[in-house]
């Protein structure tokens, strides 16, 4: 059976961001909450597409949502910039009204190894991955916290765990550093905040063929046969943001567990 949009899902009518969402996950993910009723902020730098030289963009992805039926609506952050961030949630709620999901998706990543690893760049992934999701918590928060409700999902990765000594490496060392501080700011949102009815997760992929993920030859003959399908990430996604928190929150998960944990079926997504 064919997508389509469900306007009575398990996500009707609730307010979601997802930034980094102009491809791959974050476009799988800002897709699967439209198609469950959710009025969907997608965001990310690219606009147009020939914006970037990956394929995809922001209004490519709302086009797909709107054409299904669904509710969508583009709007372009650079999430480096505190003043983007602002403005991101700024015109949401003009747009939508309060968020009830966040989706902390965008991702910027240099393969160098530390010896030679320039200041701005650690600088930038830093701003990027760690300091924008704690900016976007703080600007959604009071807003969450005075309804009682709301969830917020950062996207980690397997890099997050401590390698093996004398594992071939690629210079991830920056980029595995960015997703354990990731990883351990939101178990600890997630404490501060269950009492309040608020539930806070972080999810890492496995290995999806994303166009970032193929831009820097990810995926190579050894590992090839490990390729998780987008749609099983997006499934993963959409079963941490609806529930009790009090039952499902603070989690440190992986896509492929959250299939097997809740018995999932990952849905086609809108073509």
């Amino acid at each position: 059976m064919a997508a389509t949009v469900n306007k009575n899902g398990v996500l009707a009518g609730q307010v979601a961001v997802v930034t980094g969402a102009s491809r791959g996950i974050g476009e799988a993910i800002a897709i699967r909450y439209a198609m469950e009723g959710a009025k969907v902020v997608v965001s990310a730098r690219t606009v147009e597409e020939g914006d970037h030289i990956l394929e995809g963009s922001i209004n490519s992805v709302v086009k797909r949502i709107k054409d299904a039926g669904g509710e969508a609506t583009a709007i372009r952050c650079d999430l480096s910039d505190p003043e983007d961030r602002a403005a991101l949630i700024k015109k949401t709620e003009e747009t939508y009204g309060p968020v009830d999901i966040l989706v902390n998706n965008a991702a910027i990543t240099y393969f160098i190894p530390v010896e030679s690893f320039p200041r701005k760049r650690i600088d930038l992934m830093f701003e990027v991955q760690v300091f924008g999701p704690f900016h976007l918590a703080q600007l959604v928060l009071p807003k969450m916290q005075e309804r009682r409700k709301g969830w917020i999902l950062n996207i980690s990765s397997h890099a997050a765990l401590h390698p093996k000594l004398n594992s071939a490496g690629r210079g991830g060392t920056v980029y595995g550093m960015c997703k354990a501080a990731l990883e351990r700011f939101t178990t600890g949102l997630a404490s501060e905040v269950a009492p309040q009815g608020i539930g806070v997760n972080v999810i890492s992929p496995g290995l999806v063929a994303t166009p970032g993920v193929m831009h820097h030859h990810l995926i190579n003959e050894s590992n090839k046969d490990n390729v998780t399908p987008v749609e099983h990430m997006a499934e993963a996604c959409l079963r941490l943001v609806h529930g009790d928190p009090a039952q499902i929150s603070g989690k440190i998960t992986y896509a492929d567990d959250m299939l097997k944990e809740f018995s999932l079926t990952p849905a086609e997504l809108l073509a």
